[in-house]
Order: structure tokens, then C-alpha cells, then sequence
């Protein structure tokens, strides 16, 4: 329920719009300069995970993790695959959308971005807590999925391939 609530709020009040993408290939190429912002909560992971692992007390290098590590390995693995999932969500997206709600694209990657340190953070405090962070990723990525679906089979079966 937070999620609509949370794009429709920033969609409204946020100053700013999408630059005039009149092509696809333009689209795309915006599309990948978004993204490259939601790669930063999965380096930082990389970074906190580098340096847990070496202030680790472990003998062994690739011995059984410590709980410290193991929670910062899992999130940055996790959300490497999430990440491409909703990158090429977002890239099918971009290409259906229609001018005036290309405004969704930077807003949907800050979304991942936030959605991530949530999940990050909860799953450090307790296992039990990480399903608000997880379901903030995950059902903005199954509702793209929906549309690019409906969009794809419904709107446009036509251009299917083209």
C-alpha cells in the first residue's frame, strides 16, 4: 500500500520532468543513466560486505561465514538479481510509456534505491522484519511486470517483435 502512495505523492510534488525522449533508443539510454543510480546501494553492500569480511575473526577465508558477514553477502547477492530484473522491467517500461509519465522512470529507480537500504537495514535487525524492505522492491517490480506484460499482449501484440 506504501509503494502507490509513495510514487503517486513524489509524481505530483517533485519539481522536476522527464526530458523530451521522442525515440526509443532515447528512452533506453535514459533509462540506463537512471539505473545507474540503483547500483548504489548494491556497491555499498559490496563495501560494507568487503570490509565485514575482513575484520571478520574467521581462520579460514572461505570457512563458515559469521552472521555479520553472511547478512551483508546475502543482501548484496539479492540484490544484484533484483536489480536486473527491474532493470529490464524498467527498460520494457520506458518503451510503452507515454511521454508526459516518463517522470516514473527516475522515480521507480529511487524506489529500488530506498526499498534496498530498507531491506538492507531490517535484515540486520531481525529476519522477521525484512519483509516490509522486500515486498517495497519486489511488488513495484511485479507491477511493472504486469503492465509490460498487458502492454506487450493486449495494447500492442502488433509490435510484439518489432
Amino acid at each position: 500500500l506504501l509503494c502507490p502512495c509513495f510514487i503517486y505523492g513524489a509524481y505530483v510534488f517533485l519539481p522536476f520532468d522527464a526530458p523530451l525522449l521522442p525515440t526509443v533508443s532515447a528512452r533506453l539510454v535514459y533509462t540506463l543513466r537512471c539505473a545507474a543510480f540503483a547500483t548504489f546501494p548494491i556497491v555499498l553492500g559490496m563495501i560494507v560486505s568487503g570490509i565485514s569480511r575482513l575484520c571478520s575473526s574467521a581462520l579460514e577465508a572461505f570457512g563458515e561465514l559469521q552472521r555479520e558477514v553472511e547478512i551483508h553477502r546475502t543482501y548484496v547477492s539479492q540484490s544484484v538479481h533484483l536489480f536486473i530484473l527491474y532493470f529490464f522491467n524498467m527498460a520494457v517500461l520506458a518503451t510503452y510509456l507515454p511521454q508526459e509519465v516518463l517522470k516514473l522512470i527516475p522515480l521507480l529507480t529511487g524506489l529500488f534505491a530506498i526499498s534496498r537500504l530498507i531491506y538492507w537495514l531490517s535484515y540486520a535487525i531481525g529476519r522477521s522484519f525484512r519483509a516490509f524492505g522486500f515486498s517495497m522492491t519486489f511488488l513495484p517490480l511485479l507491477a511493472m511486470l504486469v503492465w509490460n506484460l498487458y502492454s506487450m499482449f493486449v495494447v500492442e501484440p502488433e509490435n510484439l517483435l518489432a
